[in-house]
């Protein structure tokens, strides 16, 4: 089972006055005295198991460490997140190589100036926040939790393909959650009042409480737990929980749904940097440039083949025309059509046209299809790795949120 968090988290100031200014970075934590509710506080966690005053804040912005010249960048270093990136990077020629399976420093050959550090992802962050990681590749949801709103991380790239998920809140599907099927039936709930708030299971303290703060909530109290929060319902210990979804199979399994309204956010593996170091490390904003290049031309040709075919026609413009009257040919910005030059009597002639389009993999045989109805043949189909666009527009955002 997993932990609970032992003090009462006073979030008055930050989630109750509908007036207040934004909350500050500095988070208090304090005892609690005794397992009744305190006056005025709506959003209770349960009784604290010692009385040490605890002090929660987000990483204190520090200088850039004079020692080092080389740039890192923090990836996971183990799970199905430490594999799924290293793929990704392999696709982009960034090959990890780490000579020591015990160590957790690695090298990408091609960035010489790189040193690859493998790291649990919530300290990814937080060695971004302070300094000591200067590039990340983690999920958007630890980014979110972890990062809590800190104006030094930038995301370089929000959607790099894998780990997608959502952080969803979820109720039981029988007892007084028979009939609640919306987040604004479960708000508006009689039963959750000071005396007997709404209990909230969650990993995501922070982004959970903003959340429902902002969705009008009251009256709830936080239980912070990081497994098997599945089974709180129906142990007695909480009422909702907060937490990670993909397929929701697990949710079905132990009897709880999800609401109408209640995805607090949608999630995936991100790049992200520290602000400070893309403007003050050497080579820091280099590396980021070009390891958004190779992201986001490998990411555009994903799920994308060339296809190839030769067609009679008696100009490219004729043959141009046919092709681009049917739906599935149009390419990127529309076919390439070259001459294909044959000996005829002694004589160079162009009796067929070359097309050359790109198409979606999962549209192949349709394409295929509409080839051969215009006199489309030999066809050949070859794998994408790389599209090169035009400057992305990524970077052009990250260099305007640097103020360059």
């Amino acid at each position: 089972m997993a932990p609970m968090l032992g003090v009462r988290l006073d979030f008055a100031p930050f989630l109750l006055s509908p007036s207040s200014s934004p909350p500050s970075s500095t988070l208090r934590v304090r005892p609690s005295p005794s397992p009744a509710p305190t006056a005025g506080a709506r959003f209770h966690a349960p009784r604290a198991a010692t009385a040490t005053a605890v002090s929660i804040k987000p990483a204190a912005a520090t200088p850039l460490s004079a020692d080092r010249t080389a740039v890192r960048l923090g990836i996971a270093s183990k799970g199905r997140m430490s594999d799924l990136t290293r793929d990704l990077l392999k696709s982009c020629q960034l090959t990890v190589i780490q000579s020591n399976p015990r160590q957790y420093i690695a090298d990408i050959p091609q960035m010489p100036n790189l040193e690859v550090w493998l790291q649990r992802p919530t300290d990814i962050v937080r060695k971004l926040c302070s300094g000591d990681l200067d590039l990340g590749i983690v999920g958007y949801d630890i980014i979110s939790e972890i990062g809590q709103g800190n104006d030094d991380l930038v995301i370089i790239h929000d959607a790099l393909d894998f780990g997608h998920c959502r952080l969803s809140l979820a109720v039981p599907k029988e007892g007084i959650f028979q009939n609640i099927n919306t987040l604004e039936e479960l708000v508006n709930m009689p039963q959750w009042t000071e005396e007997r708030p709404m209990r909230v299971v969650t990993g995501f303290g922070y982004v959970g409480a903003k959340f429902l703060k902002e969705k009008g909530f009251k009256h709830v109290s936080f239980l912070s737990g990081d497994g098997a929060l599945e089974s709180y319902p129906a142990m007695g210990m909480a009422d909702v929980i907060v937490d990670l979804v993909s397929s929701g199979t697990t949710l079905r399994e132990n009897n709880l749904k999800e609401i109408e309204g209640g995805v607090i956010l949608e999630s995936q593996a991100a790049l992200v940097a520290s602000r400070k170091s893309l403007n003050r490390r050497e080579g820091a904003l280099e590396i980021s440039h070009e390891m958004l290049e190779r992201l986001e031309a490998h990411l555009t040709a994903s799920g994308k083949i060339m296809v190839t075919a030769n067609m009679r026609g008696n100009s490219a413009e004729e043959v141009a025309e046919r092709v681009l009257k049917q739906p599935s040919l149009c390419g990127l910005q529309g076919p390439t059509i070259s001459p294909v030059y044959c000996s005829l009597d002694g004589n160079v002639a162009v009796d067929y046209y070359a097309i050359n389009i790109v198409v979606p993999q999962k549209s192949l045989y349709k394409s295929i299809q509409q080839l051969r109805s215009i006199g489309g043949s030999g066809v050949l189909v070859s794998k994408l790795t790389y599209i090169f666009n035009e400057e992305t527009p990524r970077w052009r955002q990250l260099l305007s949120e640097l103020g360059m």
